[in-house]
C-alpha cells in the first residue's frame, strides 16, 4: 500500500478506504460477474498479496482477471513499470491511479492495493483489502473452484475475527508501527506490543497445524504475508528484532508449512519484496541500498506440521498449477534470490 503516514511519536495508518463491495446480489450497484473486474495488485506488498492468495486459492483466476504493479511507486501511485510500454494490458494505464480518477477525479487519498476495477467503465470499485479478500470467499462462491477450501467458515466466524483483529492490530499493522514510529518511546512500546503478539502466536501454534484449528482459513492468510516478509524486511528495516522468524520454532515451522502449500509461497517474489520497501521508504532507508541476503532456500526445509494432524484443505483439493503469465520468476523464488 501506499498510504504510511508519518507522525510525530506514534504511526497512524489511513484506513479510510473506498467501502463499495461487489455481491452477489449487486446492492452497492457491482454484481458479481465473470469477466467484468479487474484485481490490481502488487506482489511486493503484503496487504495485495492476500487478495492474490486467495484469488488462488478459491480457483477463480478465469472470472477476476489480475493486473501486477511494479515493486516501486512514487508519490502519486503505483505504476504498471512489469508490462510491456509501461502499461496495463487490460486498463491501458500507466498509474493505477488513473482508475481512482476514473471514479472520482477530485479523489485525494491514497492510491492503494490491492484495488477492484471495473474494466468497461475503467473505474476502481473498491480498494478495502480485508473486505476484497472476505467477499471472494462469500460472495463469488458460485465461481468458486471445485475442492476449494472454506476461508471464512461460518461456525468459526466469531472467533476468526477476534484473531484476526488481534493480527492485523498488532502483527500485520505492528511491523509498520514499530518502522514508521517518530520517537523512542513510541518505538519502545511497539515492539513490546509485536512480540507479546508473536509470543501469543507462538504458543497458539505449538499445539495446531493452523489458527483455527486443522484446515486453512483467511486467519492464516492475513498471517503469512507477514511472515514471508518479517525476515527479508521487518527484522532489519523496520527494527523489529528481538529475533528473527526462524528463531521461533513453531511459527517458523507454520510460516514454512503454508509456503510449501499450493497458493501461498507461488506468490512470493522476494526480489520484489525487498526492492519495495528498501527503495520506496527513504525516510528510512535513503541510500536505497538493497540488502543481498537473508538465504531464503530454507523456506524449503521440512517443517515437520504433519504431525499435527489436519489437512490444509480438509475434504477439499489443492489449486491446480499457477495460471499462465501469473508464475513468479524461478529466481525470485526461495534460494533464488538475485542483488538487484
Amino acid at each position: 500500500m501506499s498510504d504510511e503516514s508519518y507522525v510525530e511519536k506514534e504511526y497512524q495508518r489511513d484506513e479510510k478506504y473506498l467501502s463499495d463491495r461487489i455481491t452477489a446480489d449487486g446492492r452497492d450497484g457491482w454484481p458479481v460477474e465473470p469477466g467484468r473486474y479487474r484485481l490490481i495488485a502488487a506482489r511486493a506488498c503484503p496487504w495485495a498479496n492476500r487478495s492474490i492468495i486467495v484469488r488462488r486459492l478459491l480457483g477463480l483466476e478465469s472470472v477476476i482477471s489480475m493486473g501486477l504493479c511494479g515493486p516501486t511507486h512514487d508519490e502519486r501511485s503505483w505504476t504498471f513499470d512489469l508490462d510491456p510500454g509501461g502499461r496495463d494490458p487490460v486498463l491501458g494505464y500507466e498509474r493505477l491511479q488513473e482508475a481512482f480518477f476514473a471514479r472520482d477525479p477530485d479523489y485525494s487519498r491514497g492510491i492503494t492495493v490491492p484495488a477492484i476495477v471495473d474494466v468497461p467503465s475503467g473505474a476502481v470499485v473498491t480498494n478495502n483489502f480485508p473486505q476484497i479478500t472476505l467477499d471472494l470467499s462469500t460472495e463469488w462462491t458460485a465461481y468458486h473452484r471445485d475442492g476449494a477450501p472454506d476461508l471464512y467458515p461460518e461456525k468459526l466466524r466469531d472467533e476468526m475475527e477476534e484473531v484476526m483483529q488481534r493480527i492485523y492490530t498488532e502483527v500485520n499493522n505492528g511491523v509498520y508501527r514499530c518502522g514508521f514510529s517518530g520517537s523512542q518511546r513510541a518505538y519502545d512500546k511497539s515492539f513490546q506490543r509485536l512480540f507479546t503478539a508473536l509470543d501469543w502466536l507462538e504458543d497458539r501454534l505449538a499445539s495446531q497445524r493452523y489458527l483455527m484449528g486443522e484446515t486453512i482459513t483467511e486467519a492464516d492468510v492475513r498471517l503469512f504475508t507477514t511472515l514471508a516478509r518479517f525476515d527479508p524486511v521487518y527484522h532489519g528495516h523496520f527494527k523489529t528484532n528481538r529475533n528473527k522468524l526462524t528463531e521461533m520454532p513453531a511459527l517458523w515451522a507454520y510460516a514454512r508449512d503454508l509456503f510449501q502449500t499450493p497458493g501461498f509461497g507461488d506468490t512470493i517474489d522476494f526480489p520484489q519484496i525487498k526492492e519495495h520497501y528498501y527503495v520506496v521508504h527513504t525516510d528510512i532507508n535513503p541510500t536505497q541500498i538493497v540488502p543481498m541476503g537473508p538465504d531464503t532456500s530454507n523456506w524449503l526445509t521440512p517443517h515437520g506440521r504433519e504431525e499435527l494432524g489436519g489437512s490444509p484443505f480438509g475434504d477439499g483439493t489443492p489449486p491446480g498449477p499457477v495460471a499462465d503469465g501469473e508464475e513468479v520468476p524461478a529466481d525470485h523464488g526461495p534460494g533464488g534470490v538475485p542483488h538487484r
